[in-house]
């Protein structure tokens, strides 16, 4: 149950992120084209950061004391674009233009999906 909670979130953060930042955008012909893209694109962007994201921390530990955490930023830009070219891959309608979309967007998602978490319950407390 959680999995599916952290994919609804993930779904409306994107879907906010494309709202918000100019750059990264949803090119469906329909509405329930965009929906079914944003539900896709989340599910990518959660195995995007299940898988990569451990290991890109672990082989990264010491620029991210170099830099206090902020090599994250730069990490997680890199990793939405990578969501983007899977996107592409799957010819899904979703489109990043360049890394500073990406920079925005991964910082209006990581904001949007905390604040979403604190709303939703995720069934793990008793």
């Amino acid at each position: 149950m959680g999995f599916l909670i952290r994919w609804v979130i993930n779904a409306v953060a994107l879907w906010v992120t494309t709202l918000v930042v100019s750059g990264i955008e949803i090119t469906a012909a329909t509405t329930v084209r965009s929906i079914l893209t944003l539900i896709v694109v989340a599910l990518i962007f959660g195995l995007v950061n299940a898988i990569l994201k451990p290991v890109i921390h672990l082989l990264g530990c010491v620029f991210y004391v170099i830099t206090l955490g902020l090599f994250a930023l730069f990490v997680n830009a890199a990793l939405f674009l990578l969501v983007d070219w899977l996107a592409t891959v799957f010819k899904l309608p979703f489109e990043i233009n360049g890394f500073w979309p990406a920079f925005w967007g991964a910082i209006v998602m990581g904001i949007v999906s905390w604040a979403l978490s604190l709303l939703v319950p995720d069934g793990d407390e008793g």
